[in-house]
Parts: structure tokens; C-alpha cells; sequence
């Protein structure tokens, strides 16, 4: 017996759409064959999305060990400036609130 729809199943029919984790219990009344096939079928997607990636890969400009040292420099030297105007203001403000609330 199904269940009626609800947020989980997306009010898609009576079925859930929840995922099954590999149980064979997901594939309800299908024969072995046909499980079979829809195993093949997702493994040749999934190698397909891997091939894909892997091209994808192959397109980046990858920066030099040069350019990475500089960004993650000219990155260091941002955070430290950040901080220290935020420290500043923070102990200004703090201040300023002591001297209101006493």
C-alpha cells in the first residue's frame, strides 16, 4: 500500500522519491534482469560524468607556483589589514559603550 504525497515525495504521485541507498527493496517488483539493466545503465552515467569531469579538467589554466605564492600572499597581507581595522574598531566601540553604561 502507498502513502499519500507529502513534502518528501514532492506531491509526485503516491510514491516516495526518497532514495533507496541500494536496496533491493527500491526496486520493488523488477526482475533481475531488469535490475541488471538499470545498475548498467547508472554505472555507465556515472562513467560517462567521470570522462566528462576529467575533459573539463584538461581545459583549466592552472597558475604557476609563482602566481599561487603571490595570491596567497597578496591574501595573508588582506586578512592581517582587515583584522587589525576591525580590532580597532572594536576596542574604539567597546570603549565608547563603557563610557555610556558606565
Amino acid at each position: 500500500m502507498d502513502r499519500a504525497p507529502d513534502s518528501k515525495s514532492g506531491c509526485w504521485g503516491f510514491k516516495s522519491l526518497l532514495a533507496c541507498h541500494f536496496s533491493l527493496k527500491c526496486f520493488g517488483d523488477l526482475s533481475m534482469d531488469e535490475i541488471k539493466e538499470k545498475i548498467t545503465i547508472t554505472m555507465q552515467t556515472v562513467t560517462q560524468f567521470l570522462k566528462d569531469a576529467k575533459m573539463e579538467l584538461k581545459k583549466v589554466t592552472w597558475p604557476t607556483p609563482k602566481q599561487t605564492l603571490a595570491s596567497t600572499g597578496v591574501v595573508i597581507i588582506l586578512v592581517f589589514i582587515v583584522s587589525l581595522i576591525l580590532g580597532i574598531f572594536d576596542y574604539v566601540l567597546a570603549k565608547a559603550v563603557k563610557l555610556i553604561l558606565g
